[in-house]
């Protein structure tokens, strides 16, 4: 998956604090728990066992459609994030897509920790980390369920702009960019 994943085979230091990881088996646990969490379940619709997750984060790390990743905050472990190369994505059946866009999906597994400004200084520094490690990506998006405006706001705060609305097979999602030149 590139330099990025070439770069995130182990721990990488992002801006504002935030560390990411690639996420093991080892991670299914807290992953699955999280996912169950009512504030990532209604979005997500992953709430499976640890076994299902172990098998999903070994299927997209063997792969080169996306990257799952631990994030921790002053070595805190607190969220889950997937970096996804869109043109290996359904979504990129849904716009205009470059070759080297890149999409994320975030969670923040602790409910304590949402409402503080973490998810967006957090997406704002995946997005910074995902352009320095890949020159060519002109842009990261992002497709959160329309309705979910807690998640829309720290986009937006994060410097992503709806440009669009989609009709998914599971969701109206809000399709979210952050270019380049934003960065």
């Amino acid at each position: 998956m590139t330099a990025l994943a070439e770069g995130a085979c182990g721990s990488l230091h992002l801006d504002d604090g935030f560390d990411l990881r690639p996420a093991d088996a080892g991670d299914a646990a807290t992953i699955a728990w999280w996912m169950g969490r009512p504030h990532i379940e209604p979005w997500w619709r992953q709430d499976w066992s640890v076994e299902r997750w172990a098998q999903q984060i070994a299927e997209q790390s063997a792969g080169e459609h996306s990257l799952p990743c631990m994030v921790s905050l002053d070595s805190e472990q607190l969220g889950y994030v997937e970096l996804y190369r869109v043109r290996h994505d359904r979504i990129a059946e849904y716009y205009d897509h470059d070759v080297h866009d890149w999409g994320v999906h975030v969670a923040i597994g602790d409910s304590a920790r949402t409402g503080q400004g973490i998810g967006r200084r957090l997406l704002a520094a995946v997005a910074v980390a995902v352009m320095r490690a890949d020159p060519r990506c002109p842009r990261v998006i992002a497709e959160p369920d329309a309705t979910n405006v807690p998640s829309i706001r720290a986009f937006a705060a994060a410097g992503f702009r709806i440009v669009a609305e989609l009709d998914l097979p599971e969701k109206k999602a809000a399709l979210m960019m952050r270019l380049r030149s934003s960065s």
